[in-house]
C-alpha cells in the first residue's frame, strides 16, 4: 500500500491507497509520532511513502518512512511532477497547492482547472488544459477573517459559525452580520474567480477541497466538484508517478 501524509497548518492528514490507486483509509491527528507511524506500519502492508508539509517535520517520523518504504519521498520543488510547474519560485509554492493541482488533473485530465482549498487559508489555483500549472492566490480562511475581526476592533465579538447554517443576505444583529459577511464573502470571492476564468477559457472546472469547504458548499454545488482528498489523492499519484519513473 501507499502510504500519503498531509501536514498542513492546523492537522495532519494521512490516508493509505491500495495498489490500483483506490483509497482503503483516511486517517486524522493533530500530532503525528513516530509512535504512530510505528502503529501504522505494523497494521498495514505499507509499501511506498511520500511526506507533503507546509512547515517544519518530525525528523523520526522522517526516518522510519525510509525504513519502513521501498520508495520514500519527502516532496519538495525538486520532486518530479505529472504536470509542469511554471510558477515562477517554486521553492516557494506550498506543496499542498501543487498536490490539490496535480490530483485535480489526474480526475480531469486535459481541462481548464480552478482549484480552491479553503482551509486556514484560502488558495485558489490554476492548471490549464495542456497540464500546466500557472500559479494561484492566497486570502484568508474564514476562521482567520472571524477571528481578525475581533482582535483588529475594540468592539465586534468573535463569532462561531456552524457549516451548514443558513446565513441571511444582510445581517440584522451584529453577530448575523459578521457571520454572513465572512462566509458570504469568502462565497462572492469564489464566484468572483469562477466567474473570471470561465469567461477566459472553455471546457473548465472548478474543484474544491479543504476543511472549511463545508461553510460554502452549498452556496457552489451547483458549479463545483468536491473533493474532500484531493490533496492527498494528489500526492498518492505523484509518489506513484517516481516510483514508476525509478
Amino acid at each position: 500500500m501507499n502510504l500519503c501524509i498531509d501536514q498542513g497548518n492546523s492537522r495532519i492528514k494521512v490516508a493509505l491507497f491500495r495498489d490500483n490507486g483506490t483509497l482503503a483509509k483516511t486517517f486524522m491527528y493533530k500530532n503525528f509520532s513516530s509512535v504512530e507511524m510505528e502503529r501504522l506500519c505494523s497494521l498495514y502492508p505499507v509499501s511506498n511513502s511520500i511526506l507533503s508539509s507546509v512547515g517544519t517535520f518530525d525528523s523520526a517520523v522522517v526516518n522510519l518512512l525510509a525504513k519502513h518504504s521501498k520508495t520514500f519521498i519527502l516532496f519538495d520543488h525538486n520532486t518530479p511532477l505529472p504536470i509542469e510547474n511554471l510558477y515562477d519560485t517554486p521553492h516557494t509554492l506550498g506543496q499542498d497547492r501543487l498536490a490539490a493541482a496535480v490530483g485535480a488533473s489526474v480526475l480531469c485530465p486535459q481541462t481548464n482547472l480552478l482549484i480552491i482549498d479553503v482551509g486556514t487559508a484560502i488558495t485558489y489555483d490554476y492548471v490549464n488544459d495542456r497540464g500546466q500549472y500557472l500559479g494561484g492566490n492566497i486570502a484568508p480562511g474564514i476562521k482567520m477573517r472571524l477571528h481578525v475581526l475581533k482582535q483588529m476592533t475594540k468592539r465586534l465579538p468573535l463569532v462561531e459559525v456552524e457549516e451548514s447554517e443558513l446565513l441571511p443576505l444582510f445581517g440584522k444583529n451584529t453577530r448575523d452580520a459578521i457571520a454572513a459577511g465572512v462566509v458570504r464573502g469568502v462565497v462572492f470571492e469564489a464566484k468572483g474567480y469562477m466567474r473570471s476564468v470561465g469567461e477566459q477559457v472553455d471546457n473548465f472546472q472548478t474543484f474544491i477541497t479543504g476543511g472549511s469547504a463545508p461553510y460554502i458548499l452549498n452556496n457552489l454545488q451547483q458549479q463545483v466538484r468536491f473533493e474532500r482528498n484531493l490533496v492527498l489523492l494528489g500526492l498518492n499519484h505523484i509518489l506513484d508517478f517516481n516510483v514508476r519513473k525509478a
